[in-house]
């Protein structure tokens, strides 16, 4: 397993962004810095897990959602849910940060299957 993935002993010892990233370490910087502090859970485990999050119907502020190609959530795109349609996230095509549309992310192959929100639980909230 990569250093600097979820679940990786370098990024228990150093959660923060300083030593590079991915779209999941990136989008679990954001929510810490918004006070919230769900463990870093690699996309199949972030859709599995029901101890730190929950899923949710309908996205709201902070929330995670995961895109991928199938409905598959292993290596599933992680992005923060920032408002009415618009999803930030590690964008790998444009080199950095990005904020895109669920539209946006439709129309990419690798993307094109929203495949759900997750919700930070209460016991991981200021």
């Amino acid at each position: 397993m990569g250093s600097r993935f979820p679940g990786s002993a370098a990024v228990a010892r150093r959660p923060d962004l300083a030593a590079g990233a991915n779209c999941q370490l990136f989008a679990y910087g954001v929510l810490r810095h918004f006070g919230l502090t769900p463990p870093a859970l690699r996309s199949s485990d972030l859709w599995e897990d029901t101890a730190a999050t929950v899923r949710v119907e309908t996205a709201e502020p902070l929330d995670l959602l995961l895109f991928n190609r199938s409905e598959d959530p292993y290596g599933a795109h992680v992005g923060v849910w920032i408002d009415d349609d618009a999803v930030l996230h590690l964008c790998a095509e444009v080199g950095r940060p990005a904020v895109w549309s669920l539209a946006d992310f439709a129309a990419r192959e690798r993307y094109r299957v929203l495949i759900g929100a997750k919700s930070v639980a209460a016991a991981y909230r200021p």
